[in-house]
């Protein structure tokens, strides 16, 4: 053996000790850690370039240079104070929340950056249908700015509205920013971000992967759904902008339901800065604006959560644990991809186990099959333990809904799996309000009135290759 040889071996075995070191030091999931390690130690020299690529969250280390800020607003009130001693004082004297969801409250409150706001509406717009024409109509109205952000961003029929919408906007003096997933453009090509660019439309792509400076960080996406038009009205879901969402003109196969919400009131103001924070993160521009506070608009008392492999990691998952252990009638969950983490699964079984009413919503043909296969692994763990579980048939159901109780909703763009969980970056809105919870209640009651159930007995009755099949797809969870 020459002297190249030896030194290119050695080389290459000292980062496979470095990268497996690192993923025992930093992996915080014990199965992700053995994972990496195993791929690491066993494979030279290529798991260490995939711990490089994929493993390494460098994202956290930027993250924390980022300061959050509330948009400079006028006529303050203490329920948009930082000040944690005073909101802590004040904080049911200004809302009226039931005893039974205090404690909830208060668990949300730990994990958020941001207060509990009261005076909000919140609407329910169904499919691309309702939702693309009130977003077009508010944007259309706009005076001062909108701020978009969206994962998927189609050049379609819909997509192209949007544009000429925006640039509508633009020439009447309208502040126009835009954010879109540097993963996310390419699931439609021609990408949108040269029609953006073509029609001067400001916007940047959220960790866009590239070769110079090279950009390793393609497994950490903002799936965030953001739309903010005047600091007023704002949106946020789990609809895309892309012409599948719209059922009433689309005679396609593969079309998409989905639910997405329009909220009014002084929780516009943290979508808003959500929004900045994002656009801060991806140009360096930060941005403080000055408003009013927004008019009372409803009852529903709001607050956002972010989700993210940051300072945001695993917040989702507590707030979780935190609801479905604390709910004492019933849990709906209406998700298209279902991997929940083994904190969550626990907290389900025990709460089926104390008598609510545990109620899971899937679509039966699953856009991504291999998700679905590997949720069919899993879901014995539950039905054994008394959930129940419901497979509503086509179109596809792309909704992300929880409710418990008949007054608390998580609503937003985040998933129930390992990826919305701990590598997305994810917004969600946790509502404390009759009128939505009954209204999301009843969507979920008329969905599983036309689904079908699955049982135990269906799912270990699955053939030995098809187990085989799910089981291989379910090792694979957290990288889904």
């Amino acid at each position: 053996m020459n002297i190249f040889a030896i030194i290119l071996t050695s080389i290459i075995g000292l980062l496979q000790i470095i990268s497996a070191l690192h993923a025992l030091l930093y992996k915080k999931d014990p199965r992700a850690s053995w994972v990496w390690i195993i791929v690491c130690l066993l494979l030279p020299p290529i798991g260490p370039i995939l711990y490089f690529l994929f493993g390494i969250n460098r994202v956290k280390l930027k993250a924390k240079k980022i300061k959050w800020f509330w948009p400079e607003v006028i006529d303050k009130d203490l329920i948009l104070t930082r000040d944690r001693e005073k909101l802590d004082k004040a904080y049911f004297r200004y809302f009226v929340i039931p005893p039974d969801f205090h404690q909830l409250a208060k668990i949300s409150d730990s994990i958020s950056k941001f207060p509990l706001l009261s005076d909000n509406k919140v609407e329910i717009l169904y499919n691309g249908d309702e939702t693309y024409a009130s977003m077009l109509y508010h944007m259309r109205q706009a005076k001062n700015s909108i701020f978009l952000q969206t994962y998927i961003f189609e050049k379609g029929k819909i997509g192209k509205e949007f544009v000429s919408v925006l640039t509508q906007a633009i020439n009447r003096g309208v502040d126009v920013k835009v954010i879109i997933d540097g993963i996310g453009e390419y699931y439609a090509l021609p990408r949108i971000g040269n029609f953006l660019r073509k029609n001067s439309i400001p916007f940047t792509r959220f960790l866009p992967p590239r070769l110079y400076p090279f950009s390793p960080l393609i497994n950490l996406r903002n799936h965030r759904k953001i739309l903010v038009i005047d600091g007023e009205v704002a949106f946020t879901g789990g609809i895309n902008i892309r012409d599948k969402h719209i059922l009433g003109s689309n005679n396609k196969k593969n079309k998409i339901q989905d639910t997405h919400f329009k909220l009014t009131g002084p929780i516009t103001l943290q979508l808003e800065e959500i929004f900045l924070k994002d656009w801060f993160f991806c140009t360096g521009e930060r941005i403080k604006i000055p408003r009013p506070l927004p008019e009372p608009k409803g009852e529903a008392i709001c607050r956002s959560i972010t989700v993210g492999p940051d300072d945001d990691l695993n917040s989702l998952t507590i707030l979780l644990v935190g609801a479905i252990s604390l709910a004492k009638e019933y849990i709906y969950i209406m998700n298209p991809y279902f991997l929940p983490t083994r904190e969550i699964i626990g907290a389900l079984q025990s709460a089926a186990l104390r008598g609510v009413d545990v109620r899971i919503v899937l679509p039966q043909k699953n856009n991504i099959p291999y998700v679905h296969w590997a949720t069919r692994n899993m879901l014995w763990e539950l039905l054994m333990y008394g959930v129940k579980i419901y497979y509503q048939p086509p179109p596809f159901n792309h909704s992300k809904i929880f409710v418990m109780d008949g007054f608390y909703s998580i609503i937003g763009s985040a998933n129930m799996d390992f990826r919305s969980l701990r590598l997305n970056f994810e917004l969600v809105v946790e509502t404390f309000c009759k009128k939505l919870a009954t209204q999301l209640t009843q969507h979920i009651k008329n969905t599983i009135e036309i689904s079908r159930e699955t049982t135990l007995h269906e799912v270990d009755s699955r053939a030995l290759l098809t187990k085989i099949r799910d089981s291989i797809c379910w090792l694979f969870t957290p990288y889904l």
